[in-house]
């Protein structure tokens, strides 16, 4: 039996459905936030059907996605009023992704937080750990 936290939403209680269509959920991500884990208003998309990655999304699903990213960006600005935004996928374990179905990451980003200014790039830009590429 799959015993995707995804899948089954009750098996991990740090999520919050916020909004749902016929394809996808937003969960908000309150016990990540309360441990100093998460920005105020972030959450996961994830479609409702278990999906390892975004690549296997169906065109539904994307436009589902979409749709959903309009709602929850509308909620969050009226509620947190966010500066920015950092949007995204990891795809497979060595690309971070944690748990095996796909789910896009809305991180509303804010004037007054420990790291502002560095966004997705900031990896690749400098640092101890970077990677150089080939």
């Amino acid at each position: 039996m799959n015993r995707c936290v995804f899948c089954y939403p009750e098996l991990q209680s740090e999520q919050n459905i916020l909004f749902r269509n016929d394809f996808c959920l937003f969960l908000q991500l309150n016990e990540a936030l309360e441990a100093g884990k998460a920005l105020e208003g972030a959450g996961v998309i994830v479609p409702i059907q278990h999906r390892d990655t975004a690549f296997d999304l169906t065109s539904e699903e994307w436009q589902a996605t979409h749709e959903l990213l309009k709602e929850v960006k509308v909620y969050l600005d009226q509620k947190y009023q966010p500066a920015g935004y950092n949007l995204g996928w990891n795809c497979g374990e060595l690309a971070g992704q944690h748990i095996a179905h796909a789910h896009f990451h809305v991180l509303p980003r804010y004037k007054d937080e420990q790291l502002v200014g560095k966004g997705i790039r900031y990896m690749f830009k400098g640092g101890e750990n970077r990677r150089s590429f080939r």
